[in-house]
Order: C-alpha cells, then sequence, then structure tokens
C-alpha cells in the first residue's frame, strides 16, 4: 500500500510528541497552511478538479486498510461505551467509503467558485466595478464521530482553493488519519502542495485549545462540527470567526389537510432513517383537528421501527404508546431513536413552538393545503424550511454541493449546508483611467 512522504502533521512525525510541542507543531502547520495559499492562489480550476479525482481513486484502492483502521476505533468506542447513535456516525463500510469517493467526484463536477463575476457597474467618472469571488483562507475544521467529514471538508476546502487544517475526534482517529493519506497524496499527484490539505495528529485536546485561542496569525475560520458541547466551546472561545450550528432540533409539522399516508411515511424517514444525524426529526408537531387521524397511525410506525415516543397530554390519549413528554423533551436534540409529539391549534402556532424551542436548522411542514404551507414556508425563519419532503435532505450532497462542510444556523456570511461556494468571499477590482478623487 502506497503510504506517501511525511508531510506536515503527519502522525508517524507526531508520534511521542511531548505535550509542550504541541504548539510548536501548531503553528509549523499554521505557517505551512498560509504559505500554501501562495500556490493555491494560482492554481486552475482543472488542476484542484485533478487532485479531487486522484483522492477518490486512492479512497478507493485503500479501502481495505481504511476499513481496517475503522474497525479499531469501533473496538475502542464499543469498549468506552459510546452510545448507539454515534456508533453509526462512526462505522464505515464498502458502501460509505465509495459514497466518499463519489463525493469527491461531485465537488470535482462543481462549477468553479472561485474568479466568479458577481456583480459589476460602471461610476459616472468612468471607473468600472466589479466583485469577484476569493478563497477564504485557511479554515480550521473541529469535528468529531463522522470520518466522512475528512473527506468532505478536504474536497469543499481544495475545490473553493482553500487551506484546510483538520482537528477529527478521538474517537475517529484512526479511520481519519486513513482518509486524509488518501486526501493528500491525491493533491500531491495533480502538483498542488500535500499541505493544502492537512489534519492534526495528535488526540490530545490542547491542539483544540491552542487552534481556539493562538492561531489567529494562521487561521481565517473555525468551522466546529459535531455535539453541542464541542460547538458551543468553539462559538465561546475562539478567536477567529466561527461557522457552525450549535443543535439540530429539526420539526415535521402535520397540517390538518396532511395526507396520513404521507405523513406517516416523511415522520417514519425524518425520524428513523439515520436517528443521529442533525437533520433527523426531533419533534413533531400535529394539528388538533387531525390528530385522532394522525396520531395512531403515525406513532404505530414509529414504534414498530423501534422509536420510543414521549407527548402531551392529547397525544397520550390518542395513543397508548406515548408516554408523557416533559417540558425539557421539546428543547431535546436527543440523537437516538427518541422523537417528541404535541398538537398544536394550526399553523401558527406551529410556528410559535418552532420559534420558542427550534434550533433554526430543518422544518418541514405535511400539507395538502399550498395556502397553509406557503405560510409556513414563509413564517418560519429556520436555515432550511421544506414542504413535504423528510428533514433528512437536510445535506450538502442533496442539495447537489457534493458534499457539505456542515449546516449553518446563523445569518451571518453562511446559512444552510456549508458547500463550497460558501466557502468563498470576494474581493472588489477597480479599473481606471487616471481618474483622480477631487
Amino acid at each position: 500500500m502506497k503510504t506517501g512522504k511525511p508531510i506536515a502533521g503527519d502522525p508517524a512525525v507526531a508520534a511521542g510528541m511531548p505535550p509542550a510541542s504541541i504548539d510548536e507543531m501548531m503553528n509549523e502547520m499554521g505557517r505551512c497552511a498560509r504559505s500554501t495559499m501562495k500556490e493555491l492562489s494560482r492554481s486552475s480550476n482543472d488542476q484542484r478538479n485533478e487532485g479531487l479525482r486522484n483522492a477518490a481513486r486512492e479512497l478507493r484502492n485503500r479501502a481495505g486498510f481504511i476499513l481496517a483502521e475503522n474497525r479499531k476505533d469501533l473496538v475502542e468506542a464499543t469498549d468506552k461505551g459510546v452510545a448507539r447513535a454515534l456508533i453509526d456516525r462512526l462505522a464505515l463500510d464498502s458502501g460509505r467509503v465509495e459514497g466518499m469517493a463519489r463525493g469527491l467526484e461531485a465537488v470535482a463536477a462543481l462549477e468553479d467558485p472561485l474568479g466568479r463575476r458577481l456583480a459589476q457597474w460602471d461610476r459616472p467618472n468612468g471607473l468600472r466595478i466589479e466583485r469577484v469571488s476569493v478563497p477564504l483562507g485557511v479554515i480550521g475544521m473541529i469535528y468529531e464521530s463522522r470520518p466522512n467529514v475528512t473527506a468532505d471538508a478536504a474536497a469543499l476546502c481544495l475545490k473553493s482553493g482553500n487551506a484546510v487544517i483538520l482537528r477529527g475526534g478521538s474517537e475517529c482517529f484512526a479511520s481519519s488519519c486513513a482518509i486524509h493519506r488518501c486526501i493528500a497524496d491525491g493533491v500531491d499527484l495533480c502538483g498542488l502542495p500535500q499541505n493544502a490539505v492537512q489534519f492534526v495528529p495528535i488526540t490530545d485536546r490542547q491542539a483544540v485549545g491552542y487552534m481556539l485561542s493562538s492561531m489567529r496569525e494562521y487561521l481565517d475560520v473555525l468551522i466546529p462540527r459535531g455535539g453541542k458541547s464541542l460547538v458551543q466551546r468553539v462559538q465561546d472561545e475562539a478567536t477567529v470567526p466561527v461557522i457552525g450550528h450549535l443543535e439540530g432540533i429539526c420539526h415535521v409539522y402535520l397540517h390538518e389537510s396532511a395526507d396520513v399516508a404521507m405523513a406517516r411515511n416523511i415522520v417514519l424517514n425524518a425520524k428513523m432513517r439515520r436517528p443521529g444525524i442533525c437533520g433527523a426529526a426531533e419533534t413533531l408537531l400535529v394539528d388538533a383537528t387531525a390528530a385522532p387521524r394522525l396520531v395512531p397511525e403515525v406513532v404505530a410506525a414509529l414504534v414498530q421501527a423501534g422509536c420510543e415516543v414521549r407527548g402531551d397530554e392529547i397525544a397520550g390519549s390518542l395513543s397508548a404508546d406515548v408516554i408523557p413528554a416533559r417540558d425539557a423533551d421539546w428543547t431535546t436534540e436527543y440523537l437516538d431513536a427518541v422523537i417528541s409529539i404535541r398538537i398544536v391549534d394550526g399553523v401558527e402556532d406551529a410556528i410559535d413552538h418552532i420559534r420558542r424551542y427550534g434550533s433554526g436548522h430543518t422544518e418541514s411542514i405535511v400539507a395538502e393545503n399550498a395556502v397553509a404551507a406557503e405560510r409556513f414556508l414563509a413564517g418560519v425563519d429556520s436555515a432550511i424550511v421544506m414542504h413535504n419532503a423528510s428533514t433528512q435532505f437536510a445535506d450538502g450532497g442533496e442539495f447537489g454541493m457534493g458534499a457539505e462542510m456542515g449546516i449553518a444556523t446563523g445569518r451571518m456570511h453562511a446559512r444552510g449546508p456549508v458547500g463550497a461556494e460558501q466557502l468563498t468571499s470576494y474581493k472588489y477590482l477597480v479599473r481606471g483611467s487616471g481618474q483622480l478623487r477631487p
């Protein structure tokens, strides 16, 4: 198996590194990333795409090794008693490795996000002003549990001309190292510096602290992806801008006009397809006028699929399978086979509930009434609002972005799936013919 040449942040180089030298290691990675930006700025879209396709080929060629490393992570996580939902996030199989490879190729197939003319106008004095897209710079990516994020983040950063420093969680360390090696070698084969995509080669949490507190000279933005505690820490302690979200408290609202079969199928998919992802539904809202028609069948399907259902008093009166909900359930991201149900009085009551308890991630209405659906789409202020579709479509790949860095729920710079286009900023080009300002 090809292992590639040593690069900054290589685990083989960092093995046995004393804590006192972590600062030095992180600074060196920062310097390498900043220096690499010069070469990335001169690279062509074709060259970056070639790197992505090379990396996809390396993933396929080394699938056996990646899965072997993933088994190490799974054994360790199981021994530690990691929750079932997190094990699902961590686990790889041949299909998921192939999915990563296809994701790299899908990103390569996207239009070039750089050098796009966003606007152009002429001033009365003859100046021509142009706004064009440029990379953000050096991105720090801190994530947990999901080794596929290594490939997704690397691909999107490379496509958008950004250097990236990846810091994966300790629970997916072996898997992420193996995936990163494929990406770095793919980049090298296209003539770009491997240090365009670096991976922090240690699990010591001091590395995260240093990224947050002491790398402002090198990092332009931080993107966290993981549990609430990780994201909250990054947002609280970072000294550079952060793109992220705290929680995915997603809702499905069943309007009184909802078709029973569609409602059942959407709720089942939104909750149970993969309960541990941020786009999984956590709360089900049901119109009071349709609750006797909808709740028994939807709850029966959820329970049969292995989901625990917690609900308010009205929901409990409609199904013996509903256990009483607590106030905390409306603000809980279960990331597991658990859902809460609340009965509401129409669209505005559903919107009010989401406004009060939601996290601004993804909400969906199931309705045959188009007027009600449009009221919901316009009234809910979340990053993603859907009509007659599962919340599990809240994914950059499903949006045609090839992959995503995560789902941003803030209102500054990026919102919703963060793809290659969202990893760009812009600059102004001003062309004149000798104009002087009076």
